[in-house]
């Protein structure tokens, strides 16, 4: 008889309150027997791990899954593959494991990269994802910033590459969302004002954290770092519609 190889969980821990974690998720962390977290290849740390920390049992086994930060997609492609191997074989054993990620699960994540690996490698596996809370949503909430209203469209972008995908959507966008925005956020503002919805515009840094702080006037940062953990909100209203 074929023994029953365990699942594999996708928990979304939000964007850095633990306080946000959705209750399924804290159920699974509490009765997993693997917890799999993301590191780079520089270190072993995982801020979505020291995020869902107080719900993961002392028991539980951690195992830190690293990846590198590089252009070569020939060694992402490995990473992923050499991660998902190392998860298959936990799963193999029957037991059943989670993979933390920050914010979403499937909104730009490291999860979803391991999902198509795993998938690849063993389709057979049994994989349950669970959404979590997006740090834009979060974002929104600390500054009571509806993301849309009626017919209105938001767009969600990454702003590794700066302004360029904003202004090619100048006319249709009436709500936008930088995430990443730590690398070009210069050009960023520069499309957001092109865009006319500076007035109407905020940016965050490591929200819901200790140490959060939310910039009112993002031409801050064009004299200052945004750090790594920056998103940019943009809006053509304001909250009298105007």
């Amino acid at each position: 008889m074929k023994e029953k190889k365990g699942t594999l969980y996708g928990i979304g821990v939000g964007p850095g309150d633990p306080d946000l974690i959705p209750m399924k998720s804290v159920s699974i962390l509490e009765s997993v027997d693997v917890v799999f977290g993301a590191s780079s290849t520089k270190n072993r740390f995982s801020l979505a791990a020291r995020i869902a920390g107080k719900y993961i049992p002392e028991e539980t086994e951690m195992i830190m899954v690293q990846f590198p930060m590089t252009k070569d997609e020939d060694a992402k492609i490995r990473a992923w593959d050499e991660n998902a191997r190392q998860i298959i074989d936990v799963l193999e054993q029957g037991k059943d494991a989670a993979f933390l990620t920050l914010g979403d699960t499937l909104t730009y994540s490291t999860f979803g990269y391991i999902v198509r690996a795993v998938q690849k490698l063993a389709p057979d596996v049994s994989i349950v994802t669970i959404p979590g809370i997006t740090s834009y949503q979060a974002a929104a909430a600390r500054t009571n910033t509806p993301l849309m209203e009626g017919e209105e469209s938001l767009l969600i972008l990454s702003g590794v590459n700066g302004g360029a995908h904003l202004r090619e959507r100048l006319t249709t966008t009436e709500n936008v969302v930088f995430l990443k925005a730590y690398k070009h956020a210069q050009d960023i503002v520069a499309a957001v004002d092109e865009a006319g919805m500076r007035e109407n515009s905020f940016g965050i840094s490591k929200c819901c954290r200790a140490d959060e702080e939310i910039i009112e006037d993002i031409r801050e940062f064009n004299y200052r770092d945004p750090g790594y953990w920056t998103l940019i909100v943009a809006k053509k209203k304001g909250p009298d519609g105007a």
